[in-house]
């Protein structure tokens, strides 16, 4: 059997930690380097659900792709959650890793696992790694769709092949637009903004979009509409444990590790339900004297 060391010097390779962002937290959280390891299981959250999941599967490593401590602490007492997942870790010898925005830039990635799960060609990334000869690292993934889609149709894929979330799919453009090329991020994407544009691409798939960059991204390409399809920041990075742990899986192949690799399908997008509002927009719910027209008796057009 591995130790942990040697485990984690396999996924040092695949994601090293020197191509973290700065701000960034990864590596190993918690573990000893010398304990032996059978079971990983995978998975995006490292949250006490994913850890009562790794004591009952049995395992002895998790590796999570977001940080369990990203701004650092001074305390991990079981008072607070995260001293809980920390407790609940140590207590049953379970080793915690994490590899977040080396893995994001990593080739292959997050975005390309996301990629693969919506049946895109990958052509590059979207924003190339300087330090990569090869031009084949970075963040996000500029695709090609084989066989051309609307932005409807391609929403209905991304919300087929993606993980089920409360929020689904969002879209911002015209729905029957037509498709050939497609950027994708897992994650929040929307300071990649500029990169979309440069890179020429129909539609751009990421998460985490919020008002006021959209409003402000969609005025400056209404000349060249372009297509933003939203999905849930969970769902849009899961399919990278799939990647990951098939990775690993050849990895212990070839060593003759016989590991036990596994992906958690729990569900850890913190947003539990949906509700489409019935009610109708404030352009059709005025009242028929507010919406009409100013008429010469009603200067001002104010209701009556």
């Amino acid at each position: 059997m591995p130790r942990l060391s040697e485990v984690i010097a396999a996924l040092e390779n695949l994601w090293p930690a020197q191509r973290a962002e700065s701000w960034d937290a990864v590596g190993t959280v918690v573990g000893d380097p010398d304990q032996e390891v059978t079971r990983v299981l995978f998975a995006v959250d490292p949250v006490q659900e994913i850890v009562d999941e790794a004591v009952k599967l049995g395992a002895d490593l998790l590796v999570t792709h977001h940080p369990l401590y990203l701004r650092g602490t001074t305390t991990v007492a079981a008072t607070h959650f995260k001293g809980r997942v920390v407790h609940t870790l140590i207590k049953n010898d379970i080793a915690l890793h994490v590899a977040h925005t080396n893995a994001d830039t990593a080739d292959p990635g997050v975005s390309d696992a996301l990629a693969g799960a919506l049946d895109l060609r990958v052509t590059g990334p979207l924003v190339p790694d300087p330090t990569d000869p090869e031009g084949r690292r970075g963040l996000g993934r500029v695709c090609a769709l084989d066989t051309p889609l609307t932005v409807r149709e391609f929403a209905a894929r991304a919300a087929e092949r993606l993980p089920a979330t409360a929020q689904g799919i969002r879209v911002a453009g015209d729905p029957e637009a037509l498709l050939r090329t497609v950027a994708v991020s897992g994650g929040s994407g929307d300071s990649l903004f500029d990169h979309v544009r440069a890179a020429g691409v129909d539609a751009f798939l990421t998460a985490d979009l919020r008002h006021h960059p959209v409003s402000e991204f969609t005025a400056a390409v209404a000349s060249r509409p372009l297509a933003l399809l939203d999905a849930a920041h969970w769902a849009t990075e899961w399919p990278w444990c799939e990647l990951a742990a098939s990775q690993l899986d050849e990895i212990s192949d070839r060593h003759g590790w016989d590991l036990r690799v596994h992906v958690s399908k729990t569900v850890t997008d913190p947003w539990t339900a949906h509700a489409a509002s019935a009610h109708p927009s404030p352009a059709t719910a005025l009242p028929t004297s507010a919406s009409r027209p100013p008429s010469s008796s009603d200067p001002l057009g104010a209701p009556n």
